[in-house]
């Protein structure tokens, strides 16, 4: 794409006025670097229309592409040990079940805390790198007893929010219930977006609903679930992803985790070029988060070539990349047991329950 012919993106208020002193500010709160020049938080910028209706995706080619990269990429040896400890700080330790209790969120947070056994960190001489996982996601019920879980680290908590995994509640109560998972301390919101929205191409509804779930999120991160599943296309799934970033989405994320299919190699291939190309378009740089349908140590690892090879390597840090999953770490840690101890570790060290 020709320089002239990009998107140009401005950072505007919520009624769409650009604030011209935005900019000024960015080198104070930048979050990471590109190519010298420093990123600062995605705060929104106005709604491009023009560039979300010209989204265009080839299914068959990124289909192939997807196959192509997951299945050629091989990580060996001592790399993968060092690829499955990346994997465990980008995870989203999550119990989002009908009947989670206080006591079941607790040995969760202390599963977040310790994920490694003592005698794999001694092995590996990783004790003083103090390997915990990127987020502990819960229902709103639990935010309070997981912040005081996690109290001394540096690990957020995550609140589902705005009517999950459905996302059909008023509008008003959605906003209402991202207020109070805030106010209760949770660090990170996943919101549901309304689907009909994306079938509809109503995108002005669409970015409007993700403004208000942004404001009310406050100093919280906006962690946008477009359900993918749900949306149908893959080209559906690029400009929803634009439309979240413009909105001010701190993280776009595949699924609830709830509908099959959830997060799919080519629906991630999909969000990495559009945060990538967000980024070269506005300065700002955005996460992804794939969740549903990852349960192994393999599935684990393509996603990390995935997010290498589309986005690049500084998206592989639990700061612009999370996973989600129930019961990925059990098998990460069952593999890397066997691999430095020779042996798998105990089954019952790994259960929440």
């Amino acid at each position: 794409m020709d320089a002239q012919d990009k998107p140009r993106l401005e950072i505007t208020d919520r009624h769409g006025n650009r604030i011209v002193a935005a900019e000024s500010h960015a080198a104070e709160g930048a979050i990471a670097t590109l190519n010298g020049r420093r990123l600062a938080a995605n705060r929104g910028t106005s709604l491009n229309l023009d560039w979300v209706e010209d989204v265009r995706v080839n299914t068959s080619a990124v289909e192939r592409r997807a196959a192509t990269l997951v299945t050629r990429r091989t990580v060996k040896k001592d790399w993968q040990i060092a690829w499955l400890l990346r994997a465990i700080t980008c995870m989203d330790l999550t119990t989002l079940s009908g009947d989670d209790t206080d006591e079941r969120v607790r040995r969760l947070c202390a599963k977040a805390r310790h994920p490694i056994q003592q005698e794999i960190e001694e092995k590996l001489g990783i004790e003083s790198l103090h390997v915990q996982v990127g987020a502990v996601c819960v229902y709103h019920l639990f935010v309070e007893t997981a912040r005081r879980a996690l109290e001394g680290t540096e690990i957020p908590v995550a609140a589902v929010s705005t009517g999950f995994p459905a996302g059909l509640n008023p509008l008003e109560e959605r906003i209402a219930e991202v207020r109070r998972s805030v106010e209760a301390g949770a660090q990170e919101i996943d919101v549901v977006i309304t689907r009909a929205h994306v079938f509809g191409a109503q995108w002005q509804k669409l970015y409007d609903e993700i403004v208000a779930f942004k404001d009310a999120c406050g100093p919280a991160h906006l962690k946008v679930i477009l359900g993918t599943g749900d949306l149908t296309t893959l080209r559906n799934v690029a400009r929803a992803s634009l439309v979240a970033m413009m909105a001010g989405a701190d993280f776009i994320k595949t699924s609830t985790g709830k509908v099959t299919p959830a997060a799919t190699p080519p629906t991630a291939l999909v969000m990495l070029a559009a945060v990538r190309d967000f980024e070269q378009a506005s300065g700002r740089r955005v996460g992804v988060k794939v969740a549903g349908g990852i349960r192994t140590a393999k599935d684990a690892i393509r996603y990390l070539v995935l997010v290498n090879e589309i986005a690049g390597p500084a998206w592989l840090t639990p700061q612009f990349f999370r996973i989600g999953a129930s019961t990925l770490l059990n098998d990460l840690l069952m593999q890397r047991s066997k691999q430095v101890t020779g042996q798998y570790a105990s089954p019952d060290y790994f259960t929440v329950d």
